[in-house]
């Protein structure tokens, strides 16, 4: 088998956070009749947690290390977790732009686990004075250029995602990547501070969506433009397919239930069959398996959990989606202030969104006009009525119907003055849901025209001196 490369999370300190995955994979490898000596594996440690250091700083160091590799051969694959994933991929798009200016090694295989993608809805929390707090107790800093990356809606983030939608199929040049994330959250390290560490649809830290690579670009810009009103089209763009597979019962961290430190036996199997490809069929049989699998999990979606003597809480693991939304105009300018509103039906109607739909907002807090919006999928897409497990006859949900079409109502700021924009709206043609998917993130960029008054520059044949202080703004120019 080939080098095993580990790569571990943001603010990991030791290399005790692995757990026995490693030992486990070399036990079930061996036992598999694929050998994997402990020779072939190394471990990582990299510093996240300097305020000073950049993913850029990361890259450059991790490929400066696997030059110190006594490979087997000319490749190695890489076992990641949490933010180790973006730090490899970002690793990768660097040799990809820079070929001259890094190693020649070449990765086969990519399996993460649980990686933060599009971020995580805790980095602003670690950025904040919790995350004060944990470097106070641990004698490190938080990281903040690192935590930065991982704040949802960051360019840095965005702009890697949109590189490997818009890019070619990597298993196309026999590399392949895939995705293993956990489905829910350890409830014993729930932070009682902090919703964000229960909620469902993550693993505790990384939300399932964010996780996954099967991602959506979808652009809504000018269809027709008036004064008043501009009506927006929408136009999709799908990633390359991604192996990605749900590990029941895992979370992100801790020893009982996290998907590396606990090293549970769903993650060794899963691990490697990724590393069993060999081939793009058998990738694509892989992608196909992975994906009967999580449609067996969806199926058994109601959780109970204990909660001492009284009754059990109810979760309802409902396939949720995120939608990334960068507001902004033709120009490139940001839309501050401005607002984004889902509506639901013909006419539209925001009051129409199915009751729960929203299940959290969240502005980037370096570009406030970059939202991310959590979204119940099924409850969007209608869900059949969903029965009490103790008893199949009573009822935890009724049955919803879907309010289709959705669509979406931008109201800028800036609606008069010499240059502003104007109110926006989707086409009645177009329907939002076809953009979103189960377990998946759509970035949506919304373009507004940029509407520019002929007063902003006139000529004049008057010679006399003539003030223009206070001009007339005329019509918009077409």
């Amino acid at each position: 088998m080939t080098t095993l490369v580990f790569v571990h999370g943001w603010s990991v300190t030791n290399t005790s956070t692995y757990g026995a995955l490693p030992q486990r994979l070399q036990q079930q490898a061996t036992a598999n009749g694929t050998p994997l000596n402990l020779a072939d594996i190394w471990l990582s440690e990299y510093v996240s947690f300097d305020d000073t250091v950049t993913m850029g700083d990361l890259v450059r160091a991790f490929d400066h290390a696997l030059r110190d590799l006594h490979l087997i051969g000319s490749s190695f694959a890489c076992v990641t977790h949490s933010t180790g994933g973006p730090v490899v991929r970002e690793w990768l798009r660097a040799r990809r732009e820079r070929p001259g200016a890094y190693s020649t090694i070449r990765l086969s295989h990519l399996v993460m686990l649980a990686p933060a993608n599009f971020g995580s809805a805790l980095a602003q929390l670690g950025l904040g004075m919790l995350g004060e707090l944990k470097s106070s107790w641990n004698g490190v800093e938080p990281g903040r250029r690192i935590l930065d990356w991982l704040e949802l809606g960051s360019a840095e983030s965005l702009s890697l995602n949109l590189d490997h939608i818009h890019g070619s199929d990597l298993a196309a040049n026999n590399q392949y990547l895939f995705v293993l994330t956990g489905d829910r959250p350890d409830r014993s390290l729930y932070d009682h501070i902090n919703s964000y560490t229960g909620e469902d649809g993550s693993d505790g830290v990384v939300r399932i969506a964010a996780a996954n690579l099967n991602a959506h670009h979808a652009v809504l810009a000018s269809q027709t433009s008036g004064p008043t009103s501009d009506a927006l089209a929408l136009n999709l763009t799908r990633a390359p397919r991604t192996a990605f597979k749900l590990i029941a019962g895992a979370s992100h961290s801790g020893s009982t239930q996290g998907i590396m430190a606990a090293a549970p036996a769903a993650t060794v199997e899963a691990i490697l069959r990724c590393l069993r490809v060999s081939d793009l069929e058998t990738y694509a049989r892989l992608c196909d398996a992975f994906e009967a699998e999580n449609a067996m999990r969806d199926a058994d979606k109601v959780e109970l959990e204990p909660v001492g003597p009284f009754s059990p809480r109810v979760h309802i693991h409902d396939a949720r989606s995120l939608l990334i939304v960068r507001l902004t105009d033709e120009a490139g300018e940001a839309l501050g202030g401005s607002r984004f509103l889902l509506d639901a039906g013909l006419p539209p109607n925001p009051d129409w969104m199915p009751q729960g739909c929203l299940l959290d907002r969240q502005a980037n807090s370096r570009a406030p006009h970059v939202l991310s919006l959590f979204l119940n999928y099924a409850l969007l897409a209608g869900d059949a009525r969903v029965a009490d497990p103790r008893n199949s006859r009573k009822t935890l949900r009724a049955a919803m119907s879907n309010h289709r079409p959705y669509g979406a109502d931008i109201q800028p700021a800036d609606l008069n003055g010499l240059v502003h924009h104007a109110l926006a709206h989707t086409t009645a043609s177009d329907d939002l849901f076809d953009a979103l998917a189960p377990h998946q993130t759509t970035v949506l960029d919304v373009v507004l025209p940029r509407k520019v008054h002929e007063g902003v520059f006139r000529l004049t044949q008057t010679l006399t001196p003539e003030d223009f202080s206070h001009p007339v703004a005329g019509a918009v120019i077409p």
